[in-house]
């Protein structure tokens, strides 16, 4: 059976990780057309309910599965959430049978394989038949490119500066488990572990996501320029990145600050982000004024712009704020939007 036949068979791989509950909740969401829905994952979960799954009737109930027994034959499309060490082990054998949709950092380094954000560039799946490997970005990537796309189509991009500040659940379920305990533990006059960041993120902001490389740069400041460039399909592109990890639960945040070949002014930009592909605009005359990773990164389905200002210290610049939900916009409604993108496409 092919996708193109009939109603897709999905496995979702690291079932029990944030992002493939996300992935869960997205399908069911939107409502995804599964003819069958597998969870999977390593040995030591099999047999774990989902997060989401207590009190779920028995249509809704799934049970998981260990992915080394699974043959991958059994389905036409696969999401891989995340984990390295499973996609490293099991991708390229699903993408044999399936398309394969991963999230992990090993497979996005791939030149060979599409990079999509689906708000971006969909485009990129036109080379996918009906299996094969599809690269997702990482979270501040996707952000950061679906807020530029639709300005480097108004006024041609040339450099970007950004300091994002990125959400422990980037750090997996670890990482929020590390920042509630360390929380308790501070407010209980107990000193914080600083276990899952090297160091105490409580009350605190850490400078460094992921190693550092020998020119001092971090592998997630590598990441971010790498996959900006090539979502934007801009090679050339100067992208200076700080990355620093905040003690905020769930939702990247991003300060931007970018340069253009022609000039623009910020009511024009505004209006441009305003038709943006999963964009919401928040402006400053608003209830809201400006998005937060507490408030409307909250509500995933949109990478949300504001303090939309001009560059005061260079022509043709502009400032802005991004904020987007890491799990749920970024990885979850990326992963299910390429996947609806294909299964339209090849049907």
């Amino acid at each position: 059976m092919t996708a193109a036949a009939s109603r897709p068979r999905v496995a979702v791989v690291g079932v029990s990780s944030l992002i493939g509950e996300a992935v869960i909740e997205e399908l069911r969401a939107r409502k995804f057309p599964c003819a069958a829905l597998h969870a999977l994952d390593d040995d030591r979960h099999v047999g774990r309910p989902l997060a989401d799954e207590e009190g779920a009737g028995d249509d809704r109930r799934l049970q998981i599965f260990d992915v080394a027994g699974f043959d991958f034959s059994q389905v036409d499309l696969a999401f891989f959430c995340g984990r390295a060490v499973l996609s490293e082990r099991y991708a390229e054998q699903a993408a044999a049978h399936a398309w394969v949709i991963d999230d992990s950092s090993r497979i996005r380094a791939r030149v060979d394989v599409p990079l999509v954000a689906a708000d971006v560039n969909p485009a990129a799946l036109h080379s996918i038949g009906t299996r094969g490997l599809v690269a997702l970005p990482g979270s501040a990537s996707v952000a950061l490119a679906t807020a530029l796309a639709p300005l480097h189509a108004l006024a041609g991009l040339v450099r970007a500066d950004v300091a994002t500040y990125q959400a422990v659940s980037g750090g997996g379920r670890a990482g929020v488990d590390e920042l509630a305990g360390e929380t308790v533990a501070m407010l209980s006059g107990k000193k914080a572990r600083g276990r899952a960041f090297g160091r105490q993120i409580a009350f605190n902001v850490i400078p460094q996501v992921d190693a550092l490389e020998a020119d001092g740069v971090t592998r997630e400041e590598r990441r971010l320029w790498e996959e900006t460039r090539r979502i934007l399909d801009l090679p050339e592109l100067a992208v200076n990145a700080t990355a620093v990890r905040v003690p905020v639960f769930f939702g990247h945040s991003l300060a931007v600050h970018a340069a253009f070949e022609r000039p623009l002014v910020a009511l024009d930009a505004v209006r441009v982000l305003r038709r943006g592909s999963g964009l919401s605009v928040i402006e400053a005359d608003s209830s809201a004024e400006f998005p937060t990773p507490a408030t409307l990164a909250m509500a995933p389905g949109k990478v949300y712009i504001g303090r939309v200002r001009a560059d005061p210290t260079r022509d043709r610049a502009l400032n802005f704020w991004v904020v987007a939900d890491n799990v749920r916009k970024c990885a979850a409604h990326n992963a299910v939007s390429v996947a609806q993108i294909l299964v339209n496409t090849c049907r």
